[in-house]
């Protein structure tokens, strides 16, 4: 295996990763809140399954936009980080 082709598999096992990481914190979301919902239907009253959703809720949104912003902005580093060293070997 090549370099350039070693390159890419660690690129493509790390980015693998990050969605696998995001998409098992997705996963658990709805498990857990759809048994906290259930917990909450079968004891009735006050609806508090809602509150443990939202905050979490919140948290997963973000993990959602930093992962697939990270994805996508791959092309983006790396075309700074060849800025960067142009900038660094023309200063000598």
């Amino acid at each position: 295996m090549s370099n350039t082709d070693h390159d890419l598999e660690a690129r493509a096992r790390r980015r693998v990763g990050i969605k696998l990481g995001f998409y098992i914190h997705a996963t658990v979301f709805v498990l857990v809140n759809a048994g906290l919902f259930a917990i909450n239907s079968m004891t009735g009253g006050y609806r508090w399954s809602q509150w443990p959703l939202w905050g979490w809720g919140i948290g997963l949104a973000v993990h959602g936009i930093v992962t697939f912003m990270s994805l996508h902005g791959d092309g983006l580093r790396e075309r700074m980080l060849r800025d960067e060293v142009e900038r660094l070997r023309k200063r000598g």
